[in-house]
């Protein structure tokens, strides 16, 4: 798992401008910040937590995390 704090610090910044926060999204998911701070940085994955912030910036979850989902679609190939 690739840990990319560049990323999640401007994941922050772009939410902070879109109206939004890490701790907005916690409160839609009914999680704790901490988790999504966590799948933000790459210490941990969910889909949820990462289309919920796609969603707020209007993009997709491939788009801010490609290397994520880069590995999905290679094992995915690989299996047929």
């Amino acid at each position: 798992m690739k840990v990319d704090l560049h990323n999640h610090e401007q994941l922050k910044c772009r939410l902070r401008q879109a109206g939004s926060s890490m701790a907005e999204i916690a409160r839609t998911l009914g999680i704790k910040q901490s988790s999504v701070t966590v799948v933000s940085q790459g210490y941990r994955r969910s889909h949820r937590v990462q289309s919920a912030i796609a969603t707020q910036l209007g993009t997709t979850p491939q788009k801010l995390f490609p290397d994520r989902y880069a590995a999905e679609e290679d094992s995915a190939a690989n299996k047929t």
